[in-house]
Formats: C-alpha cells, sequence, structure tokens
C-alpha cells in the first residue's frame, strides 16, 4: 500500500480529526514502529507500520460511521468532559467506534451536529475554504424589523471583525417583541450567531442549528440520533469535494 501522511493515519483509525491528529503528532504522543514522532508530514505504510498513541495500538478503520444527532440544550460539544457534565459522548456509549464531532454548538444551543469515525470529512467540513453553510432558527425577544434584516445582511461588526448573514427571515411573529427568525451562515466562529444579534440588542431566547451544509435534522427527535442515507452522504461528499 502506499505510504500515507501520519495524521491522516490517526484520522482513518477514528483518533481525532486531521487537525487534532497533528496536535497529538506535535505534542510528543505517537510513535510509529517504536519511535516517537514530533514532526508533520512524515509518511507511513498503514497496512505495515505499527502506530501507537500514548501507548496504545491503534487499527484503521475499515466501516465508516456517519450520524446526524439533535444536541440538546445543556450539553457539552464534546465527548468526555473531566467534571463530568453532560456531554455527546453519554449519547454514544454504547457504540463501538471512536467517534468525533464535526464542528460543535455552544452549551445553550441546540440542534443538528454530525459525528464520525472518517477523519477526512471532519477535517474538510470544519475549515473555512469549504464555507458549508449553516442554517439555524432563532427565538427572539424585542423589536425586529426590516433594518435589522438589513443591518444582518449587510455585516454587523463583532469585536474579531465582521460577521454577515447569508439569508435572514421572520418564520413567525408571536408578538412585535417576539419572534421566530431563520438565519444561514457559513462561518463558524465561536458564539457568532448570538453575538450577531447581540450586537443589534437583541436577545436570544433559542438557538437550533437545523442545518449543516445538505444535512437537515428533519425529524430527529431531541437527544437522539441517525444514520445517514445514501443520498445525504452523496450531497455532503460533493460539497465537500470528497471521494467515497
Amino acid at each position: 500500500m502506499a505510504q500515507v501522511r501520519l495524521q491522516k493515519i490517526l484520522a482513518d483509525a477514528g483518533v481525532a480529526s486531521r487537525r487534532g491528529s497533528e496536535e497529538l503528532i506535535l505534542a510528543g504522543r505517537v510513535s510509529v514502529d517504536g519511535n516517537q514522532i514530533v514532526e508533520l508530514g512524515r509518511k507511513f505504510d498503514p497496512e505495515i507500520s505499527i502506530v501507537e498513541v500514548d501507548g496504545e495500538k491503534m487499527r484503521s478503520n475499515k466501516t465508516k460511521t456517519y450520524l446526524a444527532f439533535y444536541k440538546p440544550r445543556g450539553v457539552l460539544s464534546t465527548m468526555t468532559d473531566p467534571e463530568n457534565r453532560a456531554n455527546l459522548g453519554d449519547f454514544f456509549s454504547s457504540r463501538n467506534e471512536r467517534l468525533f464531532h464535526v464542528g460543535r454548538l455552544d452549551k445553550d444551543s441546540e440542534g443538528l451536529i454530525l459525528l464520525t469515525n472518517d477523519g477526512d470529512l471532519t477535517h474538510r467540513a470544519t475549515h473555512p475554504s469549504y464555507g458549508l453553510i449553516k442554517k439555524y432558527l432563532i427565538e427572539t425577544e424585542g423589536e425586529f424589523t426590516k433594518s435589522h434584516i438589513e443591518s444582518l445582511l449587510k455585516g454587523v461588526m463583532l469585536e474579531d471583525g465582521m460577521a454577515r448573514a447569508l439569508e435572514v427571515k421572520v418564520v413567525r411573529e408571536v408578538t412585535p417583541k417576539h419572534h421566530w427568525i431563520e438565519v444561514s451562515i457559513h462561518e463558524g466562529r465561536f458564539h457568532i450567531v448570538r453575538r450577531m444579534f447581540e450586537s443589534l440588542e437583541i436577545e436570544v431566547l433559542r438557538l437550533i442549528r437545523t442545518d449543516f451544509g445538505p444535512i437537515s435534522i428533519g425529524e430527529t427527535k431531541e437527544g437522539r440520533w441517525r444514520v445517514l442515507n445514501e443520498g445525504e452522504l452523496k450531497s455532503l461528499f460533493t460539497a465537500l469535494k470528497l471521494n467515497r
């Protein structure tokens, strides 16, 4: 078999995403055939090389898993937590694969998050250059007018730079100061949607991610997950320019 970059071998084994695997290598936690590897770019044959992380031998995943999960509010977007707070791993303890999440949602947000053991997909899906569009349904308190929509579409200045929505529409007006708003954005900066609304002095009561690229939460219930179907996978791989 052709030689493969070490970080890809780790990602294919479900150890971490490609970026996370690079961090493991730089931290000196990876060895190949008994030799510690601390530089990026080294290539090895995954069929014959013995790769270990923290002394544990890695095995390549032959079967890939792709799941869509409805993350409840109050759950951390991590697979483990040293303080034993509710986290994604709590919902997948019965599965044998070593899963990792594609991107994240903050603790107070809910909705769609993808989980997989495919390192290449995770790397591309979270890389800004591929710009997968994320769609959110937001419950707000406060006046929301046409000028607010125009500001979000034009872009608002945050402490870490300009942020702009791709689409904004009012889904439901409960009262003149209570709305459900749908927003599409391709960025993934920390709390970016919440901060955009707060910059306009609009309080976010609830934030639900409904779509991640071509994948929709659909009818999946809070705290439940489903396996992505072939059509969804084809659309996702096409959007990420990946071959299956």
